[in-house]
């Protein structure tokens, strides 16, 4: 199995049967390492400009409505720290009935331990500031690991860091789902998993590697899995290369491996019994919603929408759901190329190209997609059945994430290479001297005499300029925000305290959903979930066990969402205000409250028409439904 030591670098293709492994000195951050950190997290500032200008009234223009999750996440973080209830269920949302928080991307790692910032300055400004945050971190591991672990040059771990915090593909998830791009500990996930083979360090490797993995669960198990499946596809790709060291190697990966699963296991047990067997678990998505989302074969050479060299109009023409791949032809170009270049003598490089190859093509899904256009070429996802666990919650399109990370590790392999040419052969990392009774070891492919090193000095500009090309276009433009009304008065001064007793719901209109009620969600969020709400924005199951978004719509809340997209009333008959008055004793309901909305005038008729006349309070439209309901 591979192990991760100077003497074992893989770009000088050594095998490490052959040499002397040493240990690698501890090193404090240097002013070059600082310099980098500092660049990520003005990176991250800048990603997050837009929200900075009105934290408190923009959401993301994108993904509005996971945005304002999200924030409901950290103020539900907060209020189980405050309350000391158990975070991984809470009945503030889809009351009566309440959601799973593990069952959903409910980012527990994250809003626990920030909870008493969350307290101090609100969910929205948390926010934005984890977000930037995360994408810096993600950032500052990746360099870490590149640094300490695989490259020479501090700029080309500088690079491929920025790429595997910056990329295309996690900045389009940066609109509204920081869940993908809290990525920080998977590099670290990585670095572990291949130094498991180390000798006399199994024990205290996999220690590591077990609570890494189990903390990664409560950010993003399917991050995780990508990781995994990344970690799987490597070590294999390692084996078939380098047999003798890997038979060396097994048996201590393995006792390593195993120490690591059986503290996750213990670690995360009950919170993964309680995702699949607790309250409002679920079996699997309604209809395999996800499996058919794959990745179409334009997007790899097409500009992300939110780079500076990116069109949004080119959405509307490709179609995809994700921008997990777009790359842009340059990026494209220069990968090709680094390939052919550096596959023949990078041990790296290769594994690189597995990874490449192996999620580019699974990422294609069930029908191979061309320029938008479902083509009649079966893709691999086609011999794949769409019941079998995990698979069915799997979107193709985001195995490419993988192919993002590789690339990035490419980048900083070229511009390493680069930065090699040109240099003394005994600046170079070199393999050490053989032990005793060793023959000596060939020299490698990397090091060429000294006159012809000198006559490669013109390669290291070419090869700086190609990878600056490439990557520039893909630089990130701030996200585009957009404004949302503040909730209401009533609800933010607390006029609403007096409606609503213990145990009882305050019902807001419209009810939130997956489509409508982003409002009056936040309204939850921002007032740091003191009064639970019926319907909600999550995942929870149907009548038959299976994971649908949002609460099973009533009655009266299919009649309020009719009226709300037709935009007039219906005739009104003894039966709905029927099943109104059965829906609100459903929900616990004890005063249904309407605030300003583009249909607020027809929403109020319609209230009023079922359950009788509002009252005006403060600047909301007041029912005080507790005569009605008992």
């Amino acid at each position: 199995m591979p192990v991760v030591d100077p003497s074992l670098n893989p770009l000088t293709d050594a095998d490490p049967a052959e040499v002397e492994p040493t240990r690698r000195p501890r090193r404090r951050p240097a002013r070059t390492d600082l310099l980098a950190l500092g660049a990520y997290v003005l990176l991250g500032v800048f990603v997050c400009l837009n929200y900075w200008g009105d934290v408190n009234g923009r959401v993301s223009s994108h993904l509005p409505t996971d945005h304002s999750w999200f924030e409901w996440l950290f103020a539900h973080g907060a209020y189980s720290v405050r309350h000391l209830e158990n975070p991984l269920f809470t009945a503030r949302q889809n009351a009566p009935d309440g959601v799973n928080m593990m069952a959903n991307t409910s980012l527990l790692g994250v809003t626990l331990p920030l909870a008493p910032l969350t307290m101090l300055l609100g969910p929205q400004v948390m926010y934005a500031l984890y977000l930037g945050a995360a994408l810096a971190a993600t950032a500052g591991t990746g360099y870490w690991m590149l640094s300490r672990h695989l490259v020479r040059s501090r700029a080309a771990a500088f690079v491929g860091g920025a790429f595997l915090g910056f990329a295309p593909g996690i900045i389009h998830h940066a609109n509204g789902q920081p869940n993908f791009v809290s990525n920080f500990l998977l590099p670290l996930i990585v670095v572990r998993v291949l130094t498991l083979a180390e000798p006399g360090r199994w024990r205290r490797n996999g220690l590591v590697l077990g609570a890494l993995v189990a903390y990664q669960i409560f950010i993003n198990e399917e991050m995780l899995l990508l990781t995994a499946l990344a970690c799987l596809v490597i070590v294999l790709a390692y084996a078939v290369q380098r047999p003798r060291a890997t038979r060396a190697a097994a048996g201590t990966f393995l006792a390593g491996l195993g120490v690591a699963g059986g503290l996750a296991l213990v670690l995360t047990a009950y919170p993964i019994w309680f995702q699949f067997n607790g309250p409002q678990s679920y079996r699997g998505l309604q209809g395999g919603v996800f499996h058919n989302w794959g990745e179409d074969l334009v997007a790899f050479v097409t500009f992300a929408r939110d780079t500076w060299a990116g069109n949004p109009e080119v959405e509307k023409t490709i179609g995809l759901t994700e921008q997990n791949t777009w790359f842009g032809w340059p990026l494209v170009l220069l990968s090709l190329v680094a390939l052919v270049l550096l596959v023949r003598r990078s041990l790296a490089a290769r594994i690189v190209a597995v990874l490449i190859v192996v999620f580019s093509v699974a990422a294609i899904g069930p029908w191979v997609r061309f320029n938008g256009v479902e083509t009649d070429i079966r893709g691999p996802w086609s011999y794949v059945s769409d019941d079998l666990p995990l698979v069915e919650m799997m979107m193709p399109t985001r195995l490419t994430l993988v192919v993002a990370a590789a690339v990035g590790v490419l980048l900083a392999l070229t511009w390493d290479a680069a930065y090699r040419q040109g240099r003394p052969v005994a600046d170079r990392p070199r393999v050490p001297a053989q032990r005793a009774g060793d023959a000596a070891p060939a020299a490698s492919a990397d090091e060429p005499a000294a006159p012809v090193a000198a006559r490669r000095r013109w390669l290291r500009p070419v090869g700086y300029a190609a990878v600056a090309l490439a990557v520039l276009p893909l630089f990130p433009r701030p996200l585009p925000a957009q404004q949302i009304d503040p909730p209401p008065h009533f609800i933010s001064a607390g006029g609403w305290r007096p409606y609503v007793p213990a145990g009882r719901t305050l019902v807001p209109v419209p009810i939130p959903s997956n489509v409508h009620g982003l409002p009056t969600l936040r309204w939850s969020a921002l007032t740091g979930q003191e009064f639970p709400v019926p319907g909600g924005y999550f995942i929870g199951p149907n009548e038959l066990g299976e994971g649908v978004f949002g609460a099973p719509n009533r009655p009266t809340s299919s009649l309020i969402y009719s009226t709300m997209d037709k935009g007039a009333v219906p005739a009104l008959t003894d039966e709905n205000r029927r099943q109104a008055i059965e829906d609100l004793r459903f929900w616990r309901a004890s005063v249904v409250v309407l605030g300003a909305h583009p249909r607020e005038t027809v929403l109020r008729e319609l209230v009023t028409g079922l359950i009788g006349p509002p009252q005006r309070v403060d600047d909301v439209w007041v029912w005080d439904v507790r005569p009605l309901v008992g």
